[in-house]
């Protein structure tokens, strides 16, 4: 068949789920970071905002490792969120060489606005999805092997 590998039918060509994916994800990410940005936030801000709110405070080390951040980028993130009054870092009483990282009151209602553009961008990337497609592709693509400290694509 044109256009597909003979040995396992396959699409060959730009029509690959992985360069379907690259695109979509690209487009997605520049979304993503444009509607952040019109409220002053970055992805990586929004993010660690999201991952405070869910998982409450914790260590400033458990904090990079659960977002995969390195932690010379995460030090820089939390001195931007710190100097706006969204999250604090204080010395943990136990040891007093590690922090512990909070969201603040201040970072929970930045965090509502990080929300609502979110959702807007969710809303026009899946416009065309069922809320049964969307739970689909949710399920798929979470099933897809990667790993959090692979390399991301920035072409």
């Amino acid at each position: 068949m044109a256009g597909q590998d003979s040995a396992t039918g396959a699409p060959n060509g730009v029509d690959r789920v992985s360069f379907l994916l690259a695109r979509h994800g690209g487009i997605t990410s520049a979304r993503i970071r444009d509607a952040l940005a019109e409220i002053g936030y970055s992805p990586r801000q929004g993010s660690t905002l999201m991952t405070l709110a869910e998982t409450g405070k914790m260590s400033q080390q458990a904090l990079g490792e659960t977002m995969g951040i390195d932690p010379s980028v995460l030090v820089g993130i939390l001195n931007d969120l710190e100097g706006g009054e969204l999250v604090e870092r204080r010395r943990d009483p136990a040891d007093r060489r590690r922090h512990i990282v909070a969201i603040t009151a201040k970072g929970e209602r930045a965090l509502a606005d990080v929300r609502t553009v979110l959702a807007g961008v969710d809303r026009a990337l899946f416009a065309d999805l069922e809320a049964g497609e969307l739970a689909q592709l949710r399920r798929l693509l979470a099933k897809v092997r990667t790993k959090p400290d692979d390399p991301a694509c920035t072409e």
